[in-house]
């Protein structure tokens, strides 16, 4: 089955993104269902955004819950047999689903596409080379998986497999795609990127930048809780800790080097990192939330 605009939704997590979230609205298609899980819990954002786009549909969450767990909700609220997670500060070019659509088309199988960013940076994607997969600037190629900011789900053939879960609410941060990925692989699942279809992904920019410092002290939490909780997911905590290693060794030494010298944020950055690895290799839950004024 191939994709079309009346069986596919947009399903985007926001926090605390009113001041970024319309341009990535903006860049969807007007005909194409879109469902916002708003983290922030905020009334008054689910009426301005659902009175201002006859396509919008905003869900609140009764807490700030994480990106996957977002996800998740938005995956139960939709009918449709494709849906494309987005973040907040992502944007479409104007031809980006005439793109997918295409693709899908002349792919026998997938469960995930994925968009390519339009700039030079960091690719959205990796690749495994032991099977021979490679980068094609024209055609849709393989990858072993893609980032979570902009990855189209095939909600249809997913829900066919056994036993198969959407996202893993663990994660709070970082790391719920790749892991999402890696039990693809387990059923030998397609992942494709489409290179002509084109995305720019403004990164760190999903939330307020008011918000800056505590969100920055946040994500350096989750993401070294992450770190430990995948790796020990997939490969055991043997092998959990010893990629991690140079993480806790660093992050020992920078916050005790950057108290000295009274550089008090980015002590604390490390102080993080160091408290979000010890949780992790606990098996405590990833409980921290940024503390935000509204």
């Amino acid at each position: 089955m191939s994709i079309s605009r009346q069986n596919l939704s947009v399903i985007i997590v926001s926090f605390k993104s009113d001041y970024i979230i319309h341009k990535c609205i903006n860049s969807i298609d007007k005909e194409i269902e879109i469902i916002v899980i708003d983290n922030s819990n905020n009334i008054e954002f689910k009426k301005a955004i659902e009175n201002k786009y006859s396509n919008v549909r905003c869900i609140l969450s009764a807490k700030n819950i994480g990106m996957g767990a977002g996800n998740n909700i938005g995956i139960r609220n939709t009918n449709k047999d494709f849906t494309l997670i987005l973040n907040p500060d992502v944007i479409l070019e104007k031809d980006a689903i005439n793109q997918i659509i295409n693709a899908s088309k002349i792919l026998d199988s997938f469960s995930v596409i994925a968009p390519m960013l339009g700039k030079i940076g960091n690719p959205n994607y990796k690749l495994d080379n032991k099977k021979n997969q490679k980068f094609d600037p024209i055609k849709p190629f393989k990858v072993v998986s893609v980032d979570g900011y902009s990855m189209l789900l095939n909600l249809k053939r997913l829900k066919q497999l056994l036993n198969f879960e959407f996202f893993d609410e663990n994660f709070f941060l970082y790391l719920e795609n790749d892991d999402f990925c890696k039990r693809l692989q387990l059923y030998n699942e397609n992942i494709y990127v489409v290179p002509k279809s084109k995305i720019y992904h403004l990164g760190g920019q999903a939330v307020d930048p008011k918000y800056k410092k505590e969100i920055e002290l946040v994500r350096n939490w989750h993401w070294m809780w992450s770190k430990f909780y995948y790796n020990n997911k997939h490969y055991g905590y043997l092998s959990a800790t010893k990629k991690t290693l140079k993480n806790f060794l660093s992050a020992i030494i920078k916050f005790f080097f950057y108290m000295i010298i009274l550089k008090s944020y980015k002590s604390k950055i490390y102080k993080m990192r160091l408290s979000g690895l010890i949780n992790s290799m606990m098996g405590k839950k990833s409980f921290l939330r940024p503390k935000l004024d509204n």
